[in-house]
């Protein structure tokens, strides 16, 4: 007897461990209950008796802490007598056990939920979803959390950050961590949050250094964290000029790329062929418009394709552009060659006459062209910088415009002839070269480019009646700085132009910027006349 009962009792002690260690995991096991107390006090407690439960139901990060919560947000937790349930629909649940009740009371009270106790539940909600296994859960509540998280989800928080894997959402609970460890925690581990921050490109950081080192709070503040604060802000201070310098770089060649497009068809138009068309502008709306039009005609009649309707949209706009163009030179610009004033009148009262059109067209307010899926959103590239797609887009456009004139004035059989009666009408008139029909087409190419111009803009901003009127001006500035009849030097003031301007903005004020530009082209026609690129050969000399 005393052999068979000794293993029993040798083995005795590992048994009680194993049922104690299983009561223990059935103890703490999330979801299974919670603080009948902590429930209560957040059904019959006054406001701060329900901000405090808030905070303990996150401080103890149970699951189904989170289902109270989120039934608390939504409206559904209620109390009947001392009990404090969930009901949706037909069902009732206790909140604290998570026990059925039937049947559901009829007299039953909703919690109140004040602004205040909103705003708790909203962060606490955010801060219990950071265990969540949808990635798109975890970043929302990263981004929640990041307006202000309280003290007593630092825990929760600090865990997170550790099990994180995602290189977008673990930066973002690093830098809530150390703002709440800045706030609360020890010597070491204030300096441990400071070098957190300072290694951060969230430009937030930089508000919460200034805050540390101006000493809002009113407390005494160590010497080693005050350094420590002055070191992390010039280490975030150099990282967002450096961003700073990157959007502006950016903002001024999307600029450039603009008055690319506007300036390129003028540069045919008035570079080459010398005519001073005050109705640029015009047709540069005419594209617009017919951006517009066709996407109400995608909306309409093919929703499903309207993501490409901006496509189909490009040649229709430089076709409208153009045939104006051509209908313009024909009937009124062929009569005016050699006679600069009387073409500036003529195609100024065009402008009038074509702006009054499309009002009565179109009305006289601004319409909305809408961006396809593909064009909306962004690039990250720091956090103080994004690129906007769009605006991406827009400069390869213009790359691919300017690639393409320079190809059809270089390698097409239009492009020898425009090239020749330029330089010199008599002798290609001689050699059989229709010039009247050349001047036509050349001024339709000019003109189609201003439309593209317009299907550009439509992108960026609203389409109305005075849209050219925005851009004439500058395009002639385009022009005749870049040097009349030169494509690169177009190319180069554009983008030289677009830079400058964008630099001064942040420096003086859009205003100022404009001025000073303008001054600049002045002064710099006065000391070269032939802009950037002077024309060589005969034609420079005749």
């Amino acid at each position: 007897m005393r052999r068979f009962l000794q293993p029993l009792i040798a083995g005795l002690p590992a048994v009680l461990a194993a049922i104690v260690f299983a009561g223990l995991i059935a103890f703490v096991r999330p979801g299974f209950a919670l603080d009948a107390r902590t429930v209560e006090q957040l059904g019959f407690g006054e406001s701060d008796d329900k901000v405090a439960a808030v905070a303990a139901l996150v401080a103890a990060g149970d699951a189904r802490a989170l289902a109270v919560l989120e039934a608390l947000a939504e409206g559904d937790l209620y109390t009947s007598g001392r009990q404090v349930l969930i009901i949706k629909g037909d069902a009732a649940h206790d909140a604290a056990s998570d026990a059925a009740v039937t049947p559901v009371p009829e007299e039953r009270d909703e919690v109140t939920v004040n602004n205040r106790l909103r705003r708790e539940v909203a962060a606490a909600i955010a801060a219990l979803s950071l265990a969540s296994p949808d990635r798109e859960a975890r970043l929302a509540a990263a981004k929640a959390l990041a307006g202000g998280a309280e003290p007593a989800m630092l825990p929760l928080i600090k865990k997170a950050a550790g099990k994180e894997a995602d290189p977008l959402i673990k930066p973002m609970l690093e830098i809530i961590q150390a703002t709440l460890e800045l706030q609360e925690g020890s010597k070491e581990t204030r300096l441990a949050a400071i070098r957190t921050l300072g290694a951060s490109n969230n430009p937030n950081t930089k508000q919460l250094l200034l805050a540390l080192l101006e000493n809002k709070d009113g407390s005494a503040q160590d010497d080693d964290i005050l350094i420590e604060a002055q070191r992390s802000l010039r280490a975030v201070e150099g990282r967002l000029a450096w961003g700073e310098r990157i959007g502006q770089v950016f903002s001024g060649a999307s600029l450039g790329s603009i008055l690319l497009l506007a300036a390129l068809g003028l540069a045919i138009t008035y570079g080459l062929m010398g005519v001073i068309n005050m109705a640029h502008g015009e047709l540069i709306m005419i594209g617009a418009y017919a951006t517009y039009v066709m996407q109400n005609l995608f909306r309409t009649y093919a929703p499903d394709w309207f993501n490409a309707y901006l496509i189909v949209a490009v040649p229709v706009a430089f076709a409208a552009s153009a045939v104006v163009g051509m209908l313009l030179e024909r009937s009124v610009i062929r009569f005016l060659y050699g006679r600069p004033l009387e073409t500036l009148l003529a195609t100024w009262g065009i402008s009038l006459l074509l702006m009054q059109l499309v009002r009565n067209v179109f009305g006289a307010q601004n319409v909305q062209v809408e961006n396809p899926a593909w064009m909306s959103g962004g690039v990250a590239l720091l956090s103080n910088v994004v690129l906007p797609y769009n605006r991406i887009v827009i400069i390869g456009f213009a790359l691919l415009v300017l690639l393409s004139v320079w190809l059809a004035l270089t390698r097409t059989r239009l492009g020898l002839f425009v090239r020749g009666v330029t330089q010199n009408r008599a002798m290609a008139s001689c050699m059989g070269v229709h010039t009247a029909r050349v001047d036509t087409w050349c001024f339709g190419l000019g003109s189609g480019i201003a439309g593209l111009a317009g299907c550009a803009l439509s992108q960026i901003g609203n389409v109305g009646p005075d849209l050219g009127q925005s851009y004439i001006v500058d395009s002639f500035m385009v022009v005749v700085l870049g040097g009349v009849g030169q494509l690169a030097g177009t190319v180069y003031a554009a983008l030289g132009l677009g830079v400058v301007n964008k630099f001064l903005e942040a420096w003086s004020g859009a205003v100022l910027a404009k001025i000073m530009v303008l001054v600049f082209i002045i002064v710099f026609i006065q000391k070269r006349p032939q802009g950037l690129f002077a024309l060589k050969g005969r034609f420079a000399d005749g």
